[in-house]
């Protein structure tokens, strides 16, 4: 693979991945959309069909990286470090096209959202209209405060309880399982060749959202993270708060630890 494969391919697929992420996230939060309030297991679902997308995009021009924890765990594994800044830059540029296009695809809800001062339907119940209309005044006044915006989750990760050492560990515990399998694939040719590995992927990482994902929102990707809040911060979404940044390096650290830590288990039972 040349270096240009390797760059639009983590970019194409990284966009891929992120923009169906983002995306469904962005279907269960924002008022007025069709999925509003779908759930939790929409959103693992949603990005477990986003890992698949992106990987069966990409796996032909740079083998579907679309993650620098998973580029760190292959280099340290294998010792071949020469594409890494490569695969980074292409994930990065991806990550933060896929959420500017989620912007774009719901320019319009995210508007209402933010912005309408009648967002609840009339067919609503006094009760839940009142609920609605509570919570969207906390949201501005939480943005007004600096805090964290009402529609970040859509972009970024966030923990339920702010622990510096639990959060941290999640993120560390739920990439080495990501990273651990995707380095177990690559052992199996037939897994790789029949493409059967990318859906394993995309499964194992709707487990991690459903067994992991509760504490932190389970980033496990520092590009998927940080990409997606550097677009809100650049954004010009109205009363959107602040992007978190204080919170932001536990989800690009984090699975970058997870990520070496899984390649140095491989390494030493492989």
């Amino acid at each position: 693979m040349s270096s240009s494969d390797i760059f639009f391919g983590e970019v194409i697929g990284t966009a891929t991945l992120i923009l169906l992420g983002t995306g469904v996230v962005a279907g269960v939060i924002l008022k007025k959309s069709k999925a509003f309030d779908a759930g939790w297991l929409a959103i693992t679902f949603g990005w477990g069909i986003a890992v698949l997308s992106g990987v069966y995009v990409s796996t032909q021009l740079s083998g579907a990286h679309l993650n620098p924890a998973v580029t760190l765990g292959i280099a340290i594994d294998s010792g071949v470090w020469r594409n890494v800044g490569t695969y980074v830059a292409g994930q990065m540029v991806g990550a933060m096209l896929g959420a500017f296009l989620t912007w774009l695809a719901y320019y319009g809800h995210f508007k209402a959202h933010l912005t309408d001062h009648e967002i609840v339907s009339g067919s609503r119940t006094p009760g839940a209209k009142a609920f609605d209309e509570t919570r969207e005044i906390q949201e501005r006044r939480d943005a007004a405060a600096g805090q964290p915006g009402p529609v970040l989750g859509i972009f970024s990760t966030a923990p339920e309880i702010r622990n510096t050492v639990q959060n941290l560990a999640t993120e560390i515990i739920g990439t080495m399982v990501l990273v651990l399998l995707v380095l177990s694939i690559g052992l199996n040719d037939g897994l790789t060749v029949s493409g059967t590995g990318g859906l394993m992927v995309a499964l194992v990482v709707v487990g991690i959202g459903l067994s992991l994902g509760g504490p932190t929102g389970y980033a496990i990707n520092p590009a998927r993270d940080l990409g997606p809040r550097i677009v809100h911060q650049l954004l010009p979404l109205p009363n959107k708060g602040s992007s978190d940044w204080s919170y932001a390096w536990i989800p690009v650290v984090g699975p970058l630890v997870g990520g070496a830590a899984a390649a140095g288990i491989h390494s030493a039972l492989f």
